[in-house]
């Protein structure tokens, strides 16, 4: 097992205090503050080494930006496609799909990662307010 180094806990403090999910470089500003000379190339070395210590999950869903919080129970995410915005969900995780999966592939399904799109509750409050017309395509596969 790998020592604890400074940064590595002051990542992990980082993360544990909060519900967002933030990139590598929300997470190197943020433990900047605590630690000023830290390197962003020490951040993103940590946060392997978290991963691989299975203290923290790393987010990349669609080639998005990936963003990292600490390994806890499994869940489901969200993201809005309008602000980005990623949340957890809390519902239950469908364990059956694993073993689907491997019965109908023959492969060896550990676990699933699933992400649900749309837009989350401000982003409909303010686009509620334009007609679909007035609206970017990119931001209707949400709605339609």
């Amino acid at each position: 097992m790998r020592r604890s180094t400074n940064q590595r806990e002051a990542i992990l403090k980082m993360l544990t205090s909060t519900r967002s999910h933030p990139t590598a470089d929300d997470i190197y500003d943020e433990v900047r503050k605590e630690i000023p000379n830290i390197s962003k190339g020490t951040v993103y070395r940590n946060l392997k080494v978290l991963q691989k210590m299975k203290q923290v999950r790393e987010l990349n869903l669609d080639g998005a930006k990936s963003r990292f919080e600490v390994a806890i129970a499994s869940h489901y995410h969200f993201r809005c496609e309008n602000c980005g915005r990623v949340m957890d969900l809390d519902v239950p995780i469908h364990t059956e799909l694993n073993c689907e999966i491997a019965k109908q592939t023959g492969l060896r399904v550990s676990h699933h990662q699933l992400e649900f799109r749309g837009l989350c509750h401000d982003c409909q409050s303010s686009i509620g307010k334009q007609t679909t017309s007035e609206l970017p395509r990119s931001k209707l596969r949400g709605i339609l």
